[in-house]
């Protein structure tokens, strides 16, 4: 009994002491901790099993349930989202391309992390949204925050004022095997909580989606083409896929809801379908939860996304491919291009070459490549290996951030003067819809900022609208160039628009 006594004693003051400590880091390094080491205290005296766990899923529902919560959203304008499927692949619970349409509400789900409020879910549930509530498993309505959101993820973070949360404890999305059984968790269909049951069915699926998002035409596009009778040319595709596949049934609804083992661990955000009807045939798709972490991170550090590029286009060999290449590989990454200033230009990487593996990693389809490099910031090195004419060979690349390493039209890189090298980022046009929105006459979005920058060291952010340079209206990147040599007094002044109000910076 004694001995028991000292085992009970010991556990008890074990936990006080895990406890203690996430309180008194919580206020003492809020801003230090990523999810992940924060859930590490949050969770530090579970014991750990195997994530194939038992086939008895109670403890694990139990577990989550109260901690997956329902997002209903609702927008006053005219453009919503589309809840009706494009295709076979879609988006559940609002998904689907921008349409106009009158005022409308949506519904999804989301995962509690912290005990604070901050909150993931998919960015298609709260994209353009211009009021957000969370319905907590207490049946409390609280209103919601965007913190961060990344279409080339289609994650997004949000923060509800409360205290107390039930939370989910973050897994090992690498450490999930085809064949284990995982339970999808959330509102499909309006339903109060609901758990289903199914195995993940692949691992680092790619379903062109988030791509197919990205390419659709913007107003300018169509605006050209009726100008020119030509389509502008797309731009790069940056998204991110790396599915997990099961076949738990998951319907509209669902989107931002978790994807856990056995154990009761989050493993994967449940993100889409494949279906001809709208509705579950048997096929859905989580967002990796190692993946989903850098990201979320960022959000809650820089409120987007601080992503690292290798610099290439490239192509998933095939035989098919293979054989109109010409090349004896029939796997790994072609590459078909190599950016100006990349890193893989740094690296010595050439068109042509052909990547297959990645810190020692067997490179078989794109997302083996896109989502190691996504969990990666601007500054973080990888070792590639690569045949060229039939020999392999290592390297080490230096990813750059996304203005540099993604889209060679980069101010930085145009040669002109210096003064626009030092800003480091790139631009549009603006829209017509977007500049209405705010009321400005002129305007560029800020695409891509270039990390150790001027524009990175003013925190100006990627989709920023920027109206004027100098007190001169902008609309392109060349009228930036034309505007920044008017500077007075040796003074360089941006202004702009943002949600929250009009700004200007000078440097």
């Amino acid at each position: 009994m004694k001995r028991i006594g000292l085992i009970a004693l010991a556990a008890f003051i074990g936990g006080a002491a895990a406890l203690g400590g996430y309180k008194w880091m919580e206020h003492k390094n809020d801003n230090l901790l990523s999810f992940a080491d924060e859930q590490k205290v949050l969770f530090a005296s579970n014991a750990k099993i195997s994530s194939a766990g038992a086939v008895d899923f109670v403890e694990a529902a139990a577990a989550v349930s109260p901690a997956v919560v329902h997002i209903k959203t609702s927008y006053s304008g005219s453009t919503g989202r589309s809840s009706s499927p494009m295709d076979m692949f879609d988006f559940f619970g609002g998904g689907g391309r921008n349409i106009q349409r009158a005022p409308r509400a949506a519904s999804g789900s989301g995962v509690i992390l912290t005990p604070d409020g901050y909150i993931v879910t998919n960015n298609h549930v709260v994209d353009n949204a211009d009021k957000i509530e969370v319905i907590l498993s207490d049946r409390r309505k609280v209103s919601a925050t965007v913190v961060g959101k990344d279409p080339n993820t289609d994650l997004a973070l949000i923060k509800v004022d409360a205290t107390n949360l039930p939370v989910v404890k973050m897994g090992n999305s690498d450490n999930v095997q085809i064949g284990e059984w995982v339970l999808a968790v959330g509102f499909p269909l309006d339903l109060q909580t609901t758990v289903t049951a199914g195995i993940v069915s692949a691992k680092s699926r790619s379903i062109g989606i988030l791509a197919r998002d990205q390419q659709q035409p913007s107003e300018e596009d169509f605006e050209e083409y009726q100008r020119t009778g030509k389509m502008p040319a797309r731009a790069a595709n940056t998204s991110i896929e790396s599915y997990i596949q099961t076949d738990a049934a998951i319907n509209p609804g669902n989107s931002g809801g978790a994807l856990v083992n056995a154990n009761g661990e989050l493993v994967g955000i449940n993100a889409a379908i494949a279906s001809q009807t709208g509705t579950n045939v048997g096929y859905g798709f989580a967002i990796p939860v190692n993946l989903a972490k850098k990201i979320l991170d960022d959000f809650r550090k820089y409120g987007a996304v601080k992503r690292g590029y290798i610099g290439v286009t490239f192509s998933t060999l095939d035989a098919d491919l293979a054989e109109r290449l010409n090349v004896k590989d029939n796997s790994g990454l072609y590459v078909n291009e190599v950016l100006p200033g990349s890193g893989a230009a740094a690296a010595g990487l050439l068109k042509g070459d052909i990547i297959k593996k990645i810190d020692g990693n067997i490179i078989y389809d794109s997302p083996d490549l896109q989502e190691k490099i996504g969990r990666l910031s601007p500054g973080d090195k990888v070792e590639l290996t690569y045949s060229r004419n039939g020999q392999l060979k290592d390297t080490r690349v230096t990813l750059k951030g996304e203005g540099a390493a993604t889209n060679p039209n980069v101010i930085a890189k145009t040669g002109a003067s210096a003064s626009i090298e030092k800003l480091g980022a790139s631009f549009a046009p603006a829209s017509t819809q977007l500049k209405s929105k705010y009321g400005a006459k002129s305007g560029v979005v800020v695409t891509g900022v270039e990390q150790g920058k001027i524009f990175d060291s003013l925190d100006i952010s990627k989709g920023l609208l920027v109206t004027a340079v100098n007190g001169r209206p902008v609309n392109s990147a060349k009228d930036i160039e034309a505007a920044l040599p008017q500077s007075r007094n040796g003074m360089t002044t941006i202004t702009g628009v943002t949600a929250e109000g009009r700004f200007t910076y000078s440097f």
